[in-house]
């Protein structure tokens, strides 16, 4: 038995808030209480590398790989990832295997002046990090400009006060989760803008071997999330999926039956692949799998340098 449990979480206000849930959510299903579980802030290179695309720098890896490097080294028991952040292949040793419920996927706008999307003036500069959403902006508002923008939500936020954006996209989990809800202007449905694979769903990870800890986490599991987060996952998988790859994936379940809607644009932006398929909730997995072969084959490759 563990004198401690040390959940490793990025520095950042919103992962500690998904790290601080989940440390909730152990407290509340489980025999531990608050002094047992003790979070540990982690900076990753994703955090420090602020000016540049991460996939000019190393892909998505760079949020997950220093946190991952500390569960292997055992310095901590369960990591927090936001899932849209992980690469779509997993760590070998390690398990990503529990989810907490799903926050809201949908994405959102905030504009200065609260001007909706289709009220912003042309070549208007839209900032995001994400070829997805510049791309699905794009189909939108073809006249709009996309400029790059990183930093966690408040520094986003400052950059769009100071002028050098008319309007941010990003994610409602995240702004939700943060309590500004104030700030947006806008809510795109799902069927509007795709999210990313997982968007709104924070995935827990432990080592394979840790049978101490996978017990604790198997209590917290929320069965739907997890459901819905391997079908959009496995689209990845088959895409092989990085920071380059516009793809969107959302996954909802109706009855005993399980719905999929996902799009791939290729590497310019300028052909759009979709596909909408369903099937019953015990095929999941291989209606994922499914999707993803159907983009590929659209495709011809073209999402890929």
């Amino acid at each position: 038995m563990k004198s401690k449990i040390i959940i490793g979480s990025r520095g950042s206000k919103l992962a500690l808030i998904y790290a601080q849930n989940a440390k909730d959510k152990i407290i509340q299903n489980t025999d531990l209480n608050e002094e047992d579980i003790v979070i540990k802030e982690i900076t990753t290179k994703g955090d420090q590398v602020q000016d540049i695309r991460l996939s000019e720098v190393g892909g998505k890896g760079l949020f997950s790989s220093s946190i991952e490097k500390e569960l292997q080294d055992k310095k901590i028991d369960i990591a927090v990832h936001a899932l849209k952040d992980m690469p779509a292949i997993e760590t070998d040793g390690l398990r990503a295997d529990t989810f907490l419920e799903r926050n809201d996927p949908r994405e959102i706008l905030i504009t200065k002046d609260k001007k909706k999307l289709k009220e912003l003036k042309s070549e208007a500069i839209i900032g995001t990090s994400s070829y997805r959403r510049e791309f699905q902006i794009k189909k939108i508002r073809p006249d709009l400009n996309c400029k790059l923008i990183r930093g966690n939500v408040d520094t986003r936020i400052n950059k769009l006060n100071d002028g050098l954006y008319d309007a941010i996209l990003l994610s409602y989990a995240g702004i939700k989760s943060l309590s500004i809800e104030d700030k947006i202007t806008e809510i795109f449905s799902t069927k509007e803008i795709i999210p990313s694979a997982g968007q709104g769903i924070i995935s827990l990870q432990c080592r394979n071997d840790d049978k101490e800890v996978i017990s604790i986490l198997d209590k917290i599991n929320n069965q739907e999330t997890s459901i819905r987060a391997h079908t959009e996952r496995n689209v990845l998988k088959v895409l092989e999926g990085d920071c380059e790859t516009a793809v969107g994936a959302h996954a909802v379940i109706e009855g005993n039956e399980i719905i999929l809607e996902a799009e791939l644009f290729s590497l310019d932006g300028s052909d759009r692949f979709y596909e909408k398929k369903s099937s019953k909730i015990e095929n999941a997995k291989t209606l994922g799998k499914e999707v993803g072969q159907i983009l590929k084959t659209k495709s011809n490759n073209s999402y890929k340098r």
